[in-house]
């Protein structure tokens, strides 16, 4: 019998952004770096409708797209154990080239795979992350001025905009663990 690939911990954290929206996740080694891409998607409430890419060292990986000159290494046949990474180390991920959305992924541990847990899954958490096609960080700030302030020229239209209540300190657990396994119920294991 092959034994269970450890758990890899991260501490995943959007740099930039305040209050400080961070998360940590918990996923198998053996997942691949594709893999990984939705995990991040899922924790954060995006929606996975812009290009990424992951740097590790002197390496970049990505989606392969031939309409790109970007040239990256194409993650869905790279597993996270084998790209060297010792506890410590960091990955960084870019997440819509137009926003900008700059993420630190920490590996705080090397685990056991626990019998009763399903993974990936999210462990903790602080704050909402921005909206997708918020305009970055620039943009993010903006949209928070505007719907703070019920005078502002900007509040009613933000509202609309975004389509939902939106508490920047505010982060559900139960929520982002729901959309990790909605994830793996879709199948979406690259």
């Amino acid at each position: 019998m092959t034994p269970a690939p450890p758990i890899y911990q991260f501490r995943v954290f959007l740099e930039d952004v305040r209050p400080l929206v961070w998360r940590r996740i918990q996923v198998p080694a053996d997942f691949t770096i594709a893999r990984l891409h939705q995990v991040i998607q899922a924790i954060m409430d995006w929606q996975d409708c812009h290009l990424h890419e992951f740097s590790v060292a002197d390496r970049t990986y990505g989606a392969p797209d031939s309409e790109e000159e970007r040239e990256v290494l194409d993650e869905r046949g790279v597993r996270l154990q084998d790209i060297g990474l010792s506890v410590g180390d960091r990955v960084a991920y870019i997440y819509d080239f137009g926003d900008n959305w700059r993420l630190v992924l920490q590996l705080e541990d090397e685990l056991l795979p626990e019998a009763d847990t399903v993974y990936p899954v999210c462990v903790d958490g602080e704050s909402s992350a921005p909206p997708e096609d918020v305009g970055g960080t620039s943009g993010y700030e903006e949209f928070l001025e505007a719907l703070a302030d019920p005078d502002h020229e900007d509040h009613m239209r933000m509202k609309e905009w975004v389509g939902r209540p939106f508490d920047q300190g505010a982060f559900s657990l139960a929520e982002t663990n729901q959309r990790l396994q909605k994830m793996l119920r879709l199948g979406k294991r690259r």
